[in-house]
């Protein structure tokens, strides 16, 4: 029975990366990779109380990509996505982290007297951490089960007009509001608070800030993201997937009424 559901589910997700866009798929992986190099830079602000990350600047992207995923394909769909995502970064963060071991002197660390403290922080950079790729790996699951399960769950309370703009707007500012916050304040409390020194307060107010930040970019994009998920519906993209799908459903319900 295991290996026959293993063997439905791996079936199942081929024929969802076929369905996808090739393009989503690759801007959401480049999307998560870059935002978990950015995130080993903090960014220099005039309060204690506050602190931030460069990640910031790109993830936003990543939600927006999840948000219409999960709109036309679902959660568990956009989730599967995901989670590849996560393991394509961890893999391309293991070959970086191999590049940093190997002997050699990068291109920016040639300055006089100071070649071996540049090239040494250039590969720390690059090489990466394991607390900050575990870090920010559980935050980044996490944030997407939610954001991903609450997009869906806002979107079935409209049942006259679930494909509308205002459906739209707020299954996606509702999730990516919580998803942001968790996946800011998890990477805050498991990495920055306990490595880099920050106080609870300014795991906080990172979480939140970040939070405000992916709404302001919502604001700007979510009718751009509108505008695909009712294209992709128009155009039947994903057809394949979802007769798969309806397949599957009509098949546990025979079987239920067997039973």
């Amino acid at each position: 029975m295991l290996k026959q559901r293993l063997k439905k589910e791996w079936h199942e997700f081929s024929v969802l990366l076929k369905n996808v866009p090739t393009l989503v798929v690759v801007l959401f992986i480049i999307s998560v990779f870059a935002m978990n190099l950015l995130a080993n830079k903090s960014i220099s602000i005039p309060v204690n109380w506050l602190a931030l990350d460069c990640g910031i600047i790109v993830s936003w992207f990543a939600f927006f990509t999840m948000d219409i995923l999960t709109k036309h394909f679902g959660p568990k769909a956009s989730t599967q996505v995901t989670v590849l995502a996560i393991i394509i970064n961890l893999f391309f963060c293991l070959l970086l982290f191999i590049g940093s071991v190997i002997p050699g002197m990068w291109g920016e660390a040639y300055a006089d007297g100071s070649e071996d403290i540049i090239n040494g922080a250039l590969n720390s950079t690059f090489g990466g951490t394991w607390y900050v790729v575990l870090g920010s790996t559980i935050a980044f699951l996490a944030s997407a089960i939610i954001n991903n399960l609450l997009n869906f769950a806002v979107g079935k309370l409209f049942k006259k007009n679930p494909d509308g703009l205002t459906a739209y707007v707020l299954r996606t500012y509702v999730s990516t509001a919580v998803g942001q916050f968790v996946d800011n304040l998890v990477f805050a409390l498991i990495v920055s608070h306990f490595f880099f020194g920050w106080t609870i307060v300014q795991c906080l107010t990172c979480a939140a800030t970040g939070m405000l930040v992916e709404l302001l970019c919502e604001a700007i994009f979510f009718y751009p993201g509108f505008k695909i998920t009712n294209r992709w519906k128009k155009n039947k993209v994903g057809e394949e997937y979802f007769k798969l799908k309806e397949g599957e459903t009509q098949n546990e319900s025979i079987c239920d009424g067997n039973e």
